[in-house]
């Protein structure tokens, strides 16, 4: 029968093992995992312009159609020297709002258009929701919109990331006909078919859907007076 001391020892040993296996794991996995996040973020922008892609050809497709981006605040004033695809929106949020760097993507198409596209974050039910949303070039009405979340509930809140929630975004617009701005609202019972500022809310998921309502208005607001500007709204 081994000692009470043996029995300590080797666990001891065991645990720094096991513990230093999983880091070096870890570590290993890590330039891995980053690459998994960048091209993930690159295809949900692509998404916004209803470009699919593929985890091989996410990357090329992305310096294809994506021929600028920049970082601006919230007056629209350009940051010189900030790379808008490596800014953490998750991070500026926490920040005043004058000190936030708001990043931009400018996608052109086959078409030849230029099309801007935003990202946006917020809460939803269980967690944080998010997306992007691509606008044409007057600055105001909706070419498309992608969005996800980290634990919605499946059938429900998690229906956000659907095309069947997101196509209804294209062609809604974000200012009113005397210049102001609205946002997009997502409504429970559903918005009437001509209705260009509303889109349904998704069936028992009305706690997701009003986050993402508030995600939308509040981090289009940042972005209010570039858009302004450049659509001489």
């Amino acid at each position: 029968m081994h000692s009470n001391k043996y029995i300590v020892i080797y666990s001891t040993v065991m645990v720094i093992l096991v513990a230093v296996s999983l880091t070096f794991v870890a570590v290993g996995l890590k330039p891995r995992q980053e690459d998994n996040i960048r091209i993930e973020k690159m295809q949900n922008i692509l998404e916004s312009v209803h470009i699919e892609t593929t985890v091989k050809d996410a990357m090329e497709a992305y310096k294809k159609y994506i021929t600028k981006t920049l970082t601006i605040n919230n007056k629209g004033t350009e940051i010189a020297g900030v790379d808008a695809f490596g800014v953490d929106l998750a991070i500026e949020l926490k920040k005043p709002a004058e000190e936030q760097q708001l990043p931009v993507f400018i996608a052109t198409l086959d078409d030849g258009k230029n099309y801007t596209i935003v990202p946006v974050r917020g809460k939803g039910l269980w967690g944080p929701v998010w997306g992007y949303v691509a606008f044409n070039d007057d600055f105001n009405t909706i070419y498309g919109a992608v969005f996800d979340h980290k634990g919605e509930t499946p059938g429900l809140g998690a229906e956000i990331n659907t095309p069947m929630f997101e196509r209804p975004f294209d062609g809604k617009q974000i200012f009113n006909a005397d210049g102001i701005f609205v946002s997009i609202g997502v409504l429970k019972g559903g918005a009437k078919p001509d209705d260009i500022h509303n889109v349904d809310a998704i069936s028992g998921g009305t706690i997701t859907s009003k986050g993402l309502e508030y995600m939308l208005k509040d981090c289009l607001t940042n972005y209010e007076e570039y858009f302004k500007n450049k659509g001489k709204i």
